[in-house]
């Protein structure tokens, strides 16, 4: 299995698009969540959510996952789907998420800045997704 995500895979993942976040143990079938992400150094993926929600529930009975990313229409096709296990931590949490709300939303925007400052004061963790297998396509 490919667990490497090569520089083309990066280029589209270092992009400001949203991924689509499944987890192991959710419903069949399969119910993926948009979320903000990012490509840490170490090649995992880092995303960040309430303590309490239901997809760190489930994470908590089975920690695999998988994250799928699309080029947007108007370009041609290209996506990476990364799947592994993942770890759950607060540490950096609150980092991860002031970081990827300058990445997705303009924060001169008033009402976009108060959202991301209670998303600051919000409890929060960070999931690291560790790849253990990629796949992706690109025309």
């Amino acid at each position: 299995m490919d667990d490497t995500l090569t520089p083309v895979d990066l280029d589209l993942l270092r992009r400001p698009l949203h991924g689509f976040f499944t987890v192991a143990a959710g419903p069949l079938p399969p119910q993926p969540r948009p979320v903000w992400f990012e490509v840490a150094e170490d090649g995992t993926i880092q995303l960040f959510t309430g303590p309490e929600t239901l997809k760190v529930r489930r994470l908590r009975r089975d920690p695999r996952a998988s994250l799928v990313v699309a080029a947007p229409a108007g370009e041609s096709e290209h996506w990476v789907a990364v799947s592994g296990p993942v770890t759950i931590t607060t540490e950096g949490a609150k980092e991860l998420a002031a970081r990827l709300a300058a990445r997705y939303w303009d924060l001169s925007d008033p009402a976009l800045a108060a959202a991301a400052e209670q998303m600051q004061a919000d409890d929060q963790v960070r999931l690291i997704l560790r790849p253990e297998q990629v796949r992706r396509f690109a025309v």
